[in-house]
Formats: structure tokens, C-alpha cells, sequence
């Protein structure tokens, strides 16, 4: 029996050794902070989801779990994603880089054709699957961190030069133009947010990261100004209330949703603003409800539940074990953290509304998907960053505390003379 087994174990090896590199991490090894965060992070936005889809789900569908059940087979494959990731070497990602980011560019020309591409609210950023609807925007910010975390490591020394900076910006430039020509500002906003904060990692000289952001915010006000719908969103910005049932309604209609939960919320379930009073309260606008079911109590938890996030990313960008993976952990914590501000940002008023989901709570199964993949090179980042920790502690624990060995003969001691 073991020789009948044996050629078919030595191909599942290959197989694995193939998807992993020959390194393959247990889940044993991963950051259980940011592991359990995350895993509360998702069940939260599960039940928040069914709460603030169920009547819409009904109504449209005469099934109160439509939302929901989407929403959970997103959580599925981004889940799937995380598993692989998080045990596959993160080095062979970056050979992947360049063939992923011309399978991103192929789908971004797609998606805008009339026959493979479906239009919805005037954008058409859609490919549909069956039930499902897959948004490669929402791919591209995942792969626009693998390709430009490449890219800034193959390049290191020109990036501290004025025509690295250029080159740089001139990618980032084209991919934000294929995701602007689907309509979709706020992927464009956090693909340059994160592109920025890469380049910042990647150690631009000052003075030419200054120049690029006044070019990036100079480039985003035209953007807003030259399109209608947009300039009304800002124009609308600091005073939503003043038109509060035509351009300010759902600025309007969030900050009563925040209002009425005061500290404690109505109770999970009995939001009154979800019965198609506020737009999009499943999606960009879930924080509000949020508010309104749960309160300061329930916002604050979420706001704190993303900190603790973003500290155990930048703590593993910090012990990566080389430039990619700094780069990789500093790249996806950024796009996380921005993200999540934005959102919470627009709903709260405190800048306008751009269309950004909240990361693990808000409806949506690709973008879902792409966090918890993100999730996954983040977490074996950490793992292997915390691994060359043990190694690098008990190589120094087998010395003395003045870093010499501790059977060190007559010859070997600080102050011995040298052979």
C-alpha cells in the first residue's frame, strides 16, 4: 500500500511546492491580533448587512436575505483567498506583478465595452456572472499594490530621482485613467492615495513627493469641477441641509440616522432610515446605520476595531523581512485605512461623498473578496516577519549580552588582541 501511494503524494508536493515556492507557512504562525479583528470585522458587517438590506431585499426581490446571501458568498471566496495567501511565500507575488497587472488592464478596456461590460446609474464598471457581478476596479487597487510595490523595489535607486518620480506617475496616471473612464471616483481616489503613500515608503526625495500630491490634488479638482454630478456633491459639501431634498438628501438623511442613535442606538434591527429613506444604506452609507441601531457606542467599537488594524499592519510592515514585503504590508494597511476613513469621513460630513464602501461591512462580495485577499499578503507578511524575529532573538540569546558567545576562549573576548 505505501508503494501504491507514493507517486501520488510526490505530485500533490510538486503541486504545492509549485503554489507556495517551497515555503509554505502554517496559519499557526499569523498575526492572532489582526487575525481576530478582522474575523470580528466580517461577522459584524454580516449582521449589519442583513439589517440594512432586509426591507430593500424584500421589496425588490420578495426575498429579505438577497443582500445577505451575496454578501456571504463574497465572504467565501475572500476567505478562500485569505487561507492561500496567507500560507503561499508572498516573493512569488511579485513575479506574478506584471501578468496580473496586464489581465487587470485587459478587463478595465472590457468592462467599458457594451457587449462584455454591464452599465448601471450611468457608470458601466460591471462584468456579470451568472447571479454575481464582478467590479475590476475593485480588483485594481489589490494589483496596483503588487505591481507598484514591484516596481518601486526593481527601480530603488532611480525612485529618489526626478525621472523615477515621473515614470511612476505616469503609470499611476493611465491606471487611474482606465478606472476614471468607468465612472468610479472612489476607487480612483484610494488607488492614488496608496500609490502615494508606496512611493513615501519607497523613500522619494520630499520635494518631488510634494510636487506629485499638488499635481494629484490639482488633477482630482478638475475632476470634480468638470463633471456635473460631482461639482453639485461638493458645492453641497458644507451646507447639505440648505437643499435637503434634492442634492443634500443623502447627506442630509445620514446625519439624522447618526442623530437619532444617540449613545446607545434604537436597538440592531430598528433602523427606521433603511426603509429607503437614506440611499445606499446597505453599501457606502452603512456606517450611518450603524449609527443609528447602535449608536456612539457601536461607531466608536468600529472606529477602534480599524486602529487596531492599522497598528498590527504597520507593525508588520515595519518587521518585514525585506523592501517588497514592507512595501506589500505598508501598501494594503494604507489602502484599508484610507478607505475606511474616506467612508466614515462622507457619512459623518466631514468631506464630501465619494462613493467608498466601508472595508468588511459594507455591501459588496468583489470588494469584500479583494480586502480579505488583501488580508491574506498582509498576514504572511507578518508571518514571516515575525518568524525571522524568533530566528534573529535565538541567534542572540545563544550569545552573552555583549554579543560574544558565551564559550569564548582567551582569544575571543572584547578586549583581546586581534589575530
Amino acid at each position: 500500500m505505501a508503494a501504491r501511494s507514493r507517486p501520488l503524494a510526490v505530485p500533490a508536493l510538486r503541486l504545492r511546492e509549485t503554489l507556495t515556492g517551497g515555503r509554505t507557512l502554517s496559519l499557526g504562525g499569523v498575526d492572532g491580533w489582526l487575525l481576530t479583528d478582522i474575523a470580528a470585522l466580517c461577522a459584524f458587517g454580516l449582521v449589519m448587512v442583513y439589517s440594512a438590506s432586509e426591507a430593500l431585499g424584500f421589496l425588490w426581490f420578495e426575498n429579505a436575505n438577497y443582500f445577505f446571501e451575496r454578501q456571504l458568498v463574497g465572504m467565501g471566496l475572500g476567505v478562500a483567498a485569505l487561507v492561500i495567501l496567507a500560507r503561499m511565500d508572498y516573493h512569488r507575488l511579485r513575479r506574478l506583478a506584471p501578468v496580473l497587472a496586464l489581465c487587470l488592464v485587459a478587463m478595465l478596456i472590457l468592462v467599458l465595452l457594451p457587449h462584455f461590460g454591464t452599465a448601471a446609474n450611468g457608470a458601466r464598471r460591471w462584468f456579470t456572472v451568472g447571479p454575481l457581478s464582478v467590479q475590476p476596479s475593485a480588483i485594481a487597487i489589490l494589483v496596483s499594490v503588487l505591481f507598484f510595490s514591484k516596481w518601486l523595489v526593481d527601480r530603488a535607486p532611480a525612485v529618489r530621482s526626478v525621472r523615477g518620480v515621473r515614470d511612476y506617475g505616469l503609470l499611476v496616471g493611465v491606471l487611474l485613467a482606465l478606472v476614471l473612464l468607468e465612472r468610479d471616483l472612489g476607487s480612483s481616489i484610494i488607488i492614488a492615495g496608496t500609490a502615494l503613500v508606496l512611493l513615501a515608503l519607497a523613500g522619494v526625495r520630499k520635494r518631488h513627493m510634494l510636487v506629485l500630491l499638488g499635481v494629484v490634488l490639482v488633477g482630482g479638482y478638475l475632476l470634480i469641477m468638470l463633471v456635473a454630478y460631482r461639482s453639485s456633491r461638493l458645492s453641497t459639501f458644507t451646507h447639505p441641509c440648505d437643499d435637503a431634498l434634492n442634492t443634500g438628501f443623502q447627506a442630509c438623511q445620514a446625519l439624522y440616522a447618526l442623530g437619532s442613535g444617540g449613545l446607545g442606538g434604537v436597538g440592531l434591527g430598528n433602523s427606521v432610515q433603511k426603509y429607503q429613506w437614506l440611499p445606499e444604506a446597505h453599501t457606502d452609507f452603512i456606517f450611518a446605520i450603524i449609527g443609528e441601531e447602535l449608536g456612539l457606542l457601536g461607531t466608536v467599537s468600529v472606529i477602534l476595531a480599524f486602529t487596531l488594524l492599522l497598528w498590527r499592519g504597520v507593525r508588520a510592515s515595519l518587521r518585514a523581512p525585506d523592501a517588497y514585503g514592507a512595501l506589500l504590508a505598508g501598501g494594503i494597511t494604507a489602502w484599508i485605512g484610507i478607505e475606511a476613513f474616506v467612508n466614515i469621513g462622507a457619512v459623518t460630513g466631514v468631506i464630501p461623498t465619494t462613493g467608498i464602501p466601508l472595508p468588511f461591512i459594507s455591501y459588496g462580495g468583489t470588494s469584500l473578496a479583494m480586502t480579505l485577499a488583501g488580508v491574506g499578503i498582509l498576514c504572511n507578511v507578518s508571518a514571516q516577519g515575525r518568524r525571522q524575529g524568533v530566528t534573529v532573538r535565538a541567534h542572540v540569546d545563544r550569545r552573552r549580552r555583549d554579543g560574544w558567545p558565551p564559550d569564548a576562549g582567551p582569544g575571543d573576548g572584547p578586549g583581546a588582541a586581534p589575530r
